[in-house]
């Protein structure tokens, strides 16, 4: 089991420096002023989004679904499972949000600001603050 939450880690850590740098991207992407940064922004957000937001997403949680049937049981009643699965959940749409971005950027129809995209960035902050202190202190 302590092998499976290693990996779980890993690739929630992988899945969460995607998502604090895909946002980033965004708003360099927005504030880019030629159409060479502009392409090679195109070519950045789909190779991090398809080739690491996406698969290390798929990790986390095929590797959380298997350290939760280590002891079903204990997690059907633990409240703070429950928390941060929810947490999770809401992960999942703003990783599919910012797939949508990436296919916007790359039709060239993004009508959002630097600004929105700055604050958009800081969403999975509040996430992984969350979901570490639940797992951690499992609160209730």
């Amino acid at each position: 089991m302590l092998w499976v939450k290693a990996f779980h880690l890993m690739a929630m850590v992988t899945w969460f420096a995607a998502l604090f740098y895909l946002p980033r991207l965004f708003v360099y992407h927005r504030d880019a002023t030629d159409a060479t940064s502009r392409d090679r922004f195109c070519i950045m957000e789909r190779r991090l989004y398809r080739g690491i937001a996406l698969p290390s997403m798929l990790a986390t949680i095929a590797l959380g679904i298997w350290l939760i049937s280590f002891n079903v049981d204990y997690y059907k009643s633990a409240g703070w499972l429950h928390a941060k699965l929810f947490i999770v959940v809401l992960l999942i749409g703003y990783h599919h949000v910012c797939g949508a971005y990436v296919r916007q950027f790359a039709a060239g129809t993004v009508t959002r600001s630097g600004r929105y995209f700055r604050v958009f960035n800081e969403l999975p902050v509040l996430a992984l603050v969350s979901i570490v202190i639940l797992a951690v202190v499992k609160p209730f």
